[in-house]
């Protein structure tokens, strides 16, 4: 549960002429994004050197299309041309891993998706013939739905919103989607043994077109039973009573370095009604993509860079093939001590938001390299942990007394697959494992190259429209790229691995459940909002004035208190695990500081702000509740943990919600973004690899489509 995810929506508002990074809760801009709307080329541009002389490169498009609520980007690998020729074919071996588990990602969203996803590429062409030849108006609309559709579940990787998780359904007719069937040619269709074309089209039409057929993904309603309300393939016929009584008889709350539970497993009964659990590994559940991971991760054990990468590389195919949690825990550890290799990757089942219990991890994997010249802001926050440790408003009793191996970067990154990608974190703090973490220490990057990515798209107004005032404006044009990005550093390096857990008190997925993630990210937001007005960080040379601080304040109550709303339908309530933390988080300190007017709801024309009027007042605040959050999770007090969700994370003022909805539609900006990756194309020599050359494609659809020929490792069915 350690990472950051970002919206277009968040990354727009803060800023639209600072350069930089954005956490969970800021926006991302670039130094060359024009203020105000910018047209689709202009805002593809990023700035680049070049010497006089030479012939004008075409400028790289960073927007590629936009379709339903996301925007399609594009990313570039500036320094791969750079890396020695083994470095390369290292990253070449990691990016084929990263692919080769691509569909399981979409096997475990939801027990259909691989049937679905191969439909919609099986029917693709006949779709396309009649979008772009037909002068059939209605058809040409049904056409131009069904491939909007397609998008959305390669975008979601399923048939449910990669954010909400609720279920999306094609805007076209099953009269349509019936007529593209029967256009194909039947070899092409996942035919199940022995079904008929048309007992396909009567399986298939429910899944695709009926809104109340596995309706959300994940579900997170208190008083319901989470596992029967929620669509993700990580438990068949066991409800969560079943689940939690499973697992407390496992688990010995006092075991100081406990295994992560349920972490690769999907928990079933057997005939006899017997629960047990699938296994994740070689010879198991998903073992014919997994193979194929471990034969490029092999490959890449042959040129790893040094003999600690060699040994953490070595450790994740013996955990692969063996399906053994204690594997997985040592090559964390050998992961972690692996800090000289430029290169790196995270692969396996890693993050649990796709399981309302918390325990199973999504596939997932980011293969990169380190940005050396970028690193040296976050390294310089990294190397006081221990100080900010010692200064935490956190009580003594659960501050760490050795703060151990915090290596922090910013990386360039490669290739993104499973669930981080389309859609990607911008920043990741690893491994999950507390122990480990106190014990060996950690990893937090910054996602360098897609931070910028995201900054040269930036389309302009929401600054305009949601600021109170010019002054506001001025400060987030000023600094609040910058303030983003040590937002993000901060929450990552410091946040995730500050404090610490009483003895003899369970994991927090244990404790507090379903609320943990929720939780732990507010509590790493806190960390870095409690700490970026700190001398400190001037006296690092990081932050260059106290205004830093003021812009990443203002966008933060903007943000958790109204304008991340736009994610939501009308009527919905607030359930994914970031967005929680920011309405909590916002929603507290905006109530507790009402006597003194910290923060002030104003009216103007009709519209609703919200304005910091004592930024000093509000630090002590958002101090407070982190010293609150660190002893919930450190007592593993579930009643307090719940309590604080429920009440100030859940739920939404309708009458704000549906003014933010109707100014946001005005400015015509997608609230999410994802990216085309990279494609890696090595260059031989005699049968060895000499060199690897970067492309980048333009289509998203095309790239679908070849993942789809060339990664397909499951059975429609696992």
């Amino acid at each position: 549960m350690k990472r950051t995810r970002i919206s277009v929506a968040a990354l727009l508002l803060a800023s639209q002429l600072g350069g930089g990074c954005a956490s969970t809760s800021s926006t991302t801009t670039s130094p060359t994004a024009a203020v105000g709307t910018a047209t689709t080329e202009a805002m593809g541009q990023l700035s680049t050197a070049t010497a006089p002389a030479a012939p004008t490169a075409p400028p790289f498009r960073v927007v590629s299309e936009q379709f339903a609520d996301v925007r399609i980007l594009r990313y570039q690998v500036p320094g791969f041309e750079a890396l020695s020729a083994q470095q390369k074919e290292l990253l070449y071996y990691l990016y084929e891993a990263a692919l080769s588990g691509r569909d399981i990602i979409y096997d475990q969203n939801y027990k259909h998706n691989l049937r679905v996803l191969r439909t919609l590429e099986a029917v693709w062409a006949a779709n396309e013939e009649r979008r772009t030849a037909s002068t059939n108006q209605q058809q040409i609309g049904h056409a131009n739905g069904f491939a909007t559709y397609a998008k959305r579940v390669w975008f979601s990787n399923g048939i449910h919103h990669h954010y909400s998780t609720r279920k999306f359904v094609p805007e076209c007719t099953p009269a349509y989607f019936k007529e593209l069937i029967f256009a194909t040619d039947s070899k092409l269709l996942p035919l199940e043994k022995g079904e008929s074309v048309n007992q396909f089209v009567a399986t298939m039409t429910p899944i695709l077109f009926d809104p109340n057929v596995a309706a959300k993904r994940v579900n997170q309603e208190a008083g319901k039973d989470l596992l029967k309300t929620s669509a993700m393939n990580f438990y068949e016929g066991v409800s969560q009573a079943e689940a939690e009584a499973y697992y407390k008889k496992k688990i010995n709350p006092k075991d100081p370095q406990p295994i992560s539970y349920g972490l690769n497993s999907k928990l079933v009964k057997d005939k006899q009604g017997v629960v047990q659990e699938r296994v994740w590994r070689t010879e198991g559940m998903y073992g014919r993509a997994l193979k194929q991971v471990v034969l490029w991760l092999n490959k890449a054990v042959e040129v790893a860079e040094t003999p600690e990468q060699k040994l953490a590389l070595q450790k994740l195919v013996e955990y692969y093939q063996s399906g053994d949690l204690k594997k997985w825990d040592e090559y964390n550890i050998a992961w972690v001590h692996d800090t000289k290799s430029l290169t790196d990757v995270v692969n396996g089942f890693i993050e649990v938001y796709g399981d309302p219990l918390g325990y199973r991890a999504s596939y997932e994997s980011v293969v990169s390299f380190k940005d050396l010249e970028a690193t040296k802001r976050i390294k310089a926050i990294g190397d006081e942990a221990q100080w900010f440790e010692d200064n935490s408003p956190i009580k003594p009793e659960h501050k760490k007394k050795n703060v151990v191996g915090i290596t922090a970067k910013v990386i360039t990154t490669v290739v993104e697959a499973g669930d981080a990608a389309p859609s990607t974190p911008i920043g990741i703090n690893l491994p999950n494992a507390n122990w480990i973490r106190k014990e060996h220490g950690s990893k937090s990057v910054n996602l360098g190259n897609i931070v910028d990515a995201y900054g040269a798209a930036d389309a302009g107004g929401m600054l305009e429209e949601f600021a109170y005032d010019e002054a506001e404006m001025q400060r987030a044009r000023q600094y609040a790229g910058l303030a983003g990005k040590l937002h993000t550093d901060m929450h990552e390096v410091i946040g995730h691995a500050s404090g610490q857990i009483n003895k003899g008190v369970g994991t927090p997925k244990e404790t507090l459940k379903s609320y943990a993630s929720a939780l732990e990210e507010a509590r790493a937001d806190l960390v870095a909002l409690y700490y970026l007005p700190d001398a400190k960080l001037q006296q690092l040379g990081v932050v260059p004035s106290p205004d830093v601080a003021k812009a990443e304040y203002d966008n933060y109550m903007r943000n958790g208190l109204m304008t991340q709303l736009v994610r939501l339908q009308l009527g919905e309530t607030v359930e994914e695990a970031h967005m929680r933390n920011r309405q909590l988080v916002a929603k507290w300190v905006f109530e507790k500081g009402k006597a003194e007017n910290v923060v002030e709801k104003l009216t103007r024309d009709g519209k609703t702000y919200f304005r910091v009027n004592d930024y000093t007042k509000l630090r002590g605040l958002f101090g407070q509740l982190l010293r609150e959050l660190q002893r919930i999770t450190s007592e593993g007090d579930y009643a307090a943990g719940k309590s604080l969700i429920e009440t100030y994370g859940v739920k939404v003022d309708p009458v704000l919600h549906k003014e933010v909805l109707a100014r946001y539609a005005t400015l015509n900006i997608a609230p999410y973004a994802g990216f085309i990756q990279p494609r890696l194309v090595p260059v031989e020599q005699d049968g060895r690899i000499v060199d690897v050359k970067v492309e980048y494609p333009t289509s998203f659809a095309q790239q679908m489509l070849e993942y789809g020929r060339k990664y397909r490792l499951l059975p429609n069915y696992n």
